[in-house]
């Protein structure tokens, strides 16, 4: 994920803001308790580098979904961005992942980029309906905005999301920085999406930190988080993350998918692991730790 990286960190104000005051709307200390949902994994599938680390030794790449669904509850589908998959592409997803797994699919980029949500009702009919036929592993879809879409094609957003089917669990992600820099234009975002039942993505990325907006508009958070290749800052937001999360679980929040993203992911799986050790340890989640093989470093046994 290249949105918002840096070379040089130290600069970076890493401490999360915050909560918008729009939040109050969706988390209540009122309300009861249910056992939240959470989905926690890297961004992809297919890394040789997990081979004998995450993955057996001997496993074949067509093999490597069957294997991640068996470490991790969920992933962030990117493939999809750049293709509408088949019917039968989808049927084997289905087919290799465990019980109670999540695929989160990413809007096509020729819908949300190069069209800019105007003039691509076929396109987004087959999306959609293809993608809702992953039944039960269907987590939440991502609709990852362009960066050149900005305040004043709100409209345009606004009539996609309301002609989208209502079954199909939505949150969008904002690049351009201008819906960051007035609070008008931001809540008006947010009392749309609110109304119409649309999540927000929070990314939160060393390079762009407006889009890091601490935004909820519906009781289920979606997250983009992005390491950088296991710097001791990462552990600490990790931790603070988990801080801001079991808040909002106490006051509501009841679904969280969040997807960890470490440079080129060679390390993904060892952050998770953190993420997943240390939230376990805040509460009562019962989320299953990846298990990680050893590495032989190449001479060390001489």
């Amino acid at each position: 994920m290249d949105f918002g990286k840096l070379e040089d960190i130290s600069q970076v104000n890493f401490t999360l803001p915050p909560d918008n005051p729009f939040n109050r709307k969706v988390l209540s200390s009122e309300i009861p308790k249910p056992q939240p949902k959470v989905y926690i994994g890297p961004p992809i599938w297919a890394n040789r580098d997990w081979v004998g680390k995450i993955y057996p030794s001997n496993v074949k790449e067509k093999d490597f979904l069957y294997h991640y669904t068996r470490q991790f509850n969920t992933i962030e589908l990117n493939v999809t961005h750049y293709q509408i998959p088949s019917e039968s592409t989808i049927e084997r997803w289905k087919e290799s992942a465990a019980t109670g797994f999540k695929f989160c699919p990413k809007f096509p980029q020729a819908i949300s980029h190069d069209r800019m949500l105007l003039g691509c009702e076929a396109m987004t009919e087959e999306f959609c309906t293809n993608i809702l036929g992953l039944g039960e592993f269907l987590g939440t879809t991502f609709l990852q905005l362009g960066p050149t879409f900005e305040p004043k094609h709100f409209r345009n957003l606004e009539s996609y999301l309301r002609n989208l089917p209502k079954v199909l669990p939505v949150a969008v992600e904002f690049r351009h920085p201008n819906w960051f820099n007035n609070p008008t234009v931001w809540n008006q975002v947010c009392e749309t999406l609110h109304d119409l039942g649309v999540g927000l993505v929070v990314s939160d990325v060393s390079g762009r930190r407006d889009v890091l907006h601490q935004t909820l508009v519906t009781s289920a958070f979606t997250l983009r988080f992005v390491g950088n290749e296991l710097h001791s800052t990462d552990y600490q937001r990790i931790d603070e993350w988990n801080i801001r999360l079991t808040e909002w679980f106490k006051r509501g929040l009841d679904t969280a998918y969040i997807f960890v993203h470490c440079g080129s992911n060679e390390f993904a799986p060892e952050l998770t692991k953190y993420w997943i050790r240390q939230l376990n340890q805040l509460g009562d989640f019962g989320l299953q730790e990846p298990q990680i093989k050893p590495q032989v470093v190449q001479g060390s046994l001489f």
